[in-house]
């Protein structure tokens, strides 16, 4: 506009001085010092030089490494960025590029390099595992006498569900149980509740004097809890004493027992009567069992005659029935048939297999049936359908689930035969699937491995008892090196 006017202007020049140290020619600034002879005299750097082998112990991000500068409020930061390192080097560099106002309110800017170094670190206990493994605090011992451990199979898996060995410093597999071991007594007496809750059990608790500091009056003990689980397990024919027996109301005294919680569960299978022992009941008279899962004999079903309605017994439904039924080992052979009263005539119809308990060949010297004057036994009791022979055209295809399992180690007197272990557990996984009840508190997951034949064989087409996909959990809790350790069982 000056221009338009005519006016005349005068350009301005921007006049240099002398460094007051070295004696170049600079712009001037309020120090009146070159940048070079500024940086010799001030380093705005030294805040951020003192961490430059700050240590990590993960893989940081960009914004951690940056907070870990504890000193960066005293400059002013402009620019920061990652300079690429060797990924096994373990280091990490940014390059900083900072401000700080110095000598009569110059502003210097300087870039530096801070490294930081990353270290495996451990936490206090596993740190105390790792200098001596056996050093642990309360150790809980949980043992159940029986012949299988079908009852362990079942408790592993409540225990992955809800995490309740979580704190656990080590597992190890015993003869007829498992040691949990704990840093800490809280987390003893904690497990132990939670055991006392799936199951019914009997506890005592035991503590040894570890070391005493008389000046201080301070004590450590290690704690030992043993924790027994009734013996009596699904599916056991038990003959109840007669006291127990007028408790519950004239009950039996020949009951199934159909499912084992914090109480057992006792049917009549002659008159579909339930009733429930807690463990305060059962502990107060105790007794065993009259046959076990294991001696479960193979019949055929000769003819079935209905006898009542469908009745809902705690949850599950039975049907009162007269049968005709033959060992099948006796079929074809002889003409050995027996009549006998059942609670299963819902499932098994004329044809069909089934597990029961064999008393007409049973050596019955049980002292528990002497006491009962007048008892009459059957000739077989059955306990459920049998799929054996169907599973047999099915054998060697893999299941479309697997559990999780315990990171345990095995005792030597804990090992046992390996083929009675795959046995039971084969017989568990078989359970699983023909009792929902037995999966509705467990978790199962999806075989990534499994792959579904094209074209269904007869065996897939037939009535054989399975897991819904709906009941199956996506397994990406672990990673595909874990699953190939093999830390699940198919």
């Amino acid at each position: 506009m000056a221009e338009e006017a005519g006016m005349f202007m005068v350009t301005q020049t921007i006049g240099s001085v002398l460094c007051c140290k070295c004696g170049i020619p600079m712009a001037p600034n309020s120090a009146n010092i070159c940048v070079k002879c500024l940086r010799s005299e001030v380093d705005i750097t030294e805040a951020t030089e003192n961490l430059g082998q700050s240590t990590i112990g993960i893989e940081g991000t960009f914004d951690f490494c940056v907070k870990r500068l504890k000193n960066l409020n005293k400059v002013r930061l402009v620019n920061a960025e990652f300079i690429w390192t060797e990924p096994h080097s373990k280091r990490i560099k940014v390059k900083l590029k900072i401000q700080k106002e110095v000598l009569n309110g110059a502003i210097l800017e300087q870039s530096n390099v801070v490294e930081y170094v990353q270290q495996e670190h451990m936490c206090k206990s596993c740190s105390r595992v790792q200098a001596n493994p056996d050093q642990w605090v309360a150790a809980v011992q949980l043992r159940q006498h029986v012949s299988h451990r079908r009852t362990f199979f079942y408790l592993e898996q409540l225990i992955l569900k809800h995490g309740a060995a979580a704190a656990a410093i080590k597992i190890k597999q015993m003869d007829q149980g498992i040691d949990f071991l704990f840093s800490n007594r809280s987390h003893g007496v904690k497990f132990g509740e939670f055991i006392s809750k799936v199951a019914p059990v009997k506890s005592r608790h035991d503590k040894q004097l570890v070391s005493h500091d008389s000046k201080s009056n301070n004590y450590n003990y290690k704690y030992t809890f043993s924790v027994e689980i009734c013996p009596i397990c699904r599916e056991d024919l038990v003959c109840l004493p007669p006291k127990v027996t007028a408790s519950l109301g004239n009950l039996g005294p020949l009951v199934i027992c159909t499912k084992v919680t914090s109480s057992i569960a006792l049917l009549d299978p002659f008159t579909l009567r339930l009733c429930f022992l807690d463990a305060d009941q059962y502990w107060r008279v105790s007794f065993k069992s009259l046959l076990t899962s294991r001696q479960l004999v193979e019949y055929i079903v000769l003819d079935v005659e209905i006898d009542s309605s469908e009745v809902n017994v705690g949850g599950s439904k039975y049907v009162l029935a007269d049968a005709q039924v033959a060992r099948l080992s006796d079929f074809r052979k002889n003409d050995t048939i027996f009549s006998i009263r059942m609670h299963l005539g819902h499932l098994l119809s004329p044809g069909d297999y089934a597990l029961g308990y064999d008393l007409y060949g049973a050596n019955g010297n049980d002292g528990e049936l002497e006491k009962h004057k007048g008892l009459i036994l059957p000739d077989a009791i059955l306990i459920k359908k049998s799929y054996e022979e169907k599973r047999q055209k099915k054998r060697g295809k893999s299941r479309a689930w697997k559990l999780k399992s315990l990171d345990m180690e095995v005792d030597d007197r804990g090992r046992g035969d390996p083929e009675k272990m795959n046995s039971e557990y084969e017989q568990f996984l078989k359970d699983l699937e023909e009792n929902p009840d037995m999966r509705f508190n467990i978790s199962l997951y999806r075989n990534r491995e499994y792959q579904p034949s094209e074209v269904p064989s007869v065996a897939d087409r037939e009535d054989l008892p399975s897991i819904p996909v709906e009941e199956l959990l996506a397994d990406q809790a672990l990673s595909e090196e874990e699953d190939e350790v093999d830390d699940m069982r198919e």
